[in-house]
């Protein structure tokens, strides 16, 4: 037999699954996760024309870390070098990156969001953004100092 639809048995089958769905979610176990939404994130200006976000760990001491770093569009560093390695993920935007002491914006290479990279230790490069806002991800062992290339 047809059934005709009830829009306020819809309506309170969805209130109470938002419900139970909410009281899920209240009750995980703070000694088990750790959760940070988008709007609890600390961003920070940098004097280097981006923001960073510290997730994990202290990057200017020894120990792991992981990082946002949010490259505003139109800005790039000059030559530099890391004395760790350090693993990056491109989350959003395109980040531009080059190599060597001679900076040379116009021989950045693009890296798509979704690509992984690895700044190995020691070694020069530089990078930015250039027409959008890039969000990166940054993994490495502190401290996370950074020294200019030397020059020629």
């Amino acid at each position: 037999m047809f059934r005709i639809f009830n829009w306020q048995q819809l309506t309170m089958t969805i209130g109470l699954s938002l419900y139970f769905a909410s009281a899920i979610a209240a009750d995980l176990d703070p000694k088990a996760i750790s959760i940070k939404l988008p709007d609890q994130i600390k961003w920070v200006a940098n004097p280097s024309g981006s923001e960073s976000a510290v997730l994990v760990g202290d990057p200017s001491k020894p120990g792991l870390y992981v990082v946002l770093n949010k490259w505003k569009a139109h800005h790039n560093s000059k030559p530099h070098s890391h004395p760790n390695d350090r693993f990056i993920t491109v989350i959003s935007g395109t980040w531009w990156v080059g190599t060597g002491r001679d900076y040379n914006p116009d021989t950045l290479k693009p890296v798509p969001a979704g690509s992984f990279v690895t700044h190995y230790g020691g070694e020069i490069h530089y990078d930015g953004a250039k027409d959008e806002d890039t969000i990166l991800q940054i993994v490495g062992i502190g401290p996370a100092t950074s020294k200019p290339a030397p020059a020629k």
